[in-house]
């Protein structure tokens, strides 16, 4: 595969979000070209709404209905529905979750079928984009889905931190409960294999984190420590992963310590999730791992509060493009030298 021809397709996510201004900003950068062909799954008239806000009369997407008539050297934008559809920006609206699934739904056909390479997908909303056959708390559960994998894990990336999660989407009441020995341990391993096969790390390093204050206090504060997490890490350690652990996370990112490590394993969203914002300062991208396919994402919602001001940044979006990108440039490499070993 030509990398010059990579085919990034990327889901509008909900159209009164900033989903359209940073994908046509992200794409507003003729460098882009050179690396990928960019397949947007979303509404002509809706990117042309967006487009006029921003007065962005240089940038054209050319408009196709399939992709046998891609042009390889331009953005592409795949008309998803020729309804009309109101434009809200900052509104949360039902036919913006609509719209906002059957974008996705296309774009995964189309990823299924391997007329893409990767997807990149915009911000939903939750809320709106629930259905009946929407039923999923987010794009990392809805992609595990579509893939029949039960071994995917949310991952953010930035640069010089990358942190993985036990548990995605729950209420922290209900996080606690499912963290068990088993389910850290595979996490590990997880975490181990996309670090070596989609981040090129021959021999990664993994620091665990603690689920309670003062990783526990030696019980005192809570023994899921001495219970769960260590025995995880050893069982990890003594399959030859090099995991450590478990470091209290306030201290752990406080010093600095997260730099020593190839990834981070965090218990529950918000212990990772806290320290990752402030780290990535707005241009972090989340990445599916696990799956057969390459996800990625911007690392941030749909920001009702700035859409339609032209005011939103792109750098996330165009950093969750790149990731995409070098991914699958990773995992060709790992399964030519893979094939090469077994010679």
């Amino acid at each position: 595969m030509n990398e010059a021809l990579f085919k990034i397709g990327i889901t509008h996510g909900d159209l009164n979000g900033v989903g359209y201004e940073v994908i046509m900003k992200a794409l507003n950068d003729n460098k882009m070209l050179e690396l990928c062909t960019p397949v947007v799954y979303g509404i002509a008239k809706v990117a042309s709404f967006y487009k006029n806000q921003m007065d962005l009369q240089d940038f054209s997407m050319q408009v196709i209905k399939g992709l046998d008539q891609l042009n390889l050297r331009k953005s592409n934008l795949i008309n998803i529905t020729d309804q009309e559809v109101a434009v809200e920006p900052g509104n949360t609206t039902q036919i913006a979750g609509k719209m906002a699934e059957l974008a996705l739904n296309a774009a995964c056909k189309d990823l299924k079928e391997r007329k893409i390479d990767a997807i990149v997908t915009a911000p939903i909303n939750k809320a709106n984009i629930q259905s009946n056959t929407f039923k999923f708390n987010g794009h990392t559960e809805y992609f595990a889905h579509q893939f029949s994998s039960s071994n995917s894990m949310m991952m953010m990336v930035t640069e010089g931190c990358r942190i993985g999660f036990v548990t995605n989407h729950l209420p922290v009441s209900d996080a606690a409960k499912a963290i068990t020995k088993e389910l850290i341990v595979k996490k590990i391993k997880m975490l181990q294999q996309t670090l070596r096969v989609d981040f090129g790390c021959s021999n990664p390093k993994i620091a665990v984190l603690s689920l309670n204050p003062h990783a526990g206090d030696n019980g005192l504060i809570g023994k899921e420590e001495s219970d769960v997490i260590k025995p995880a890490i050893n069982q990890a350690f003594d399959e030859k992963i090099n995991a450590f652990g478990p470091f209290p996370a306030d201290g752990f990112f406080g010093s600095g310590n997260y730099r020593k490590f190839d990834a981070v394993l965090a218990m529950y969203h918000d212990q990772g999730m806290l320290p990752f914002k402030i780290l990535s300062n707005g241009e972090g991208v989340n990445f599916t791992a696990g799956l057969p396919i390459v996800r990625t994402s911007p690392a941030h919602g749909t920001a009702y509060d700035i859409a339609g001001k032209g005011q939103a940044d792109s750098q996330s979006m165009r950093n969750a493009i790149y990731l995409a990108i070098d991914i699958l440039r990773n995992r060709q490499e790992y399964a030519e030298f893979s094939k090469k070993s077994n010679k």
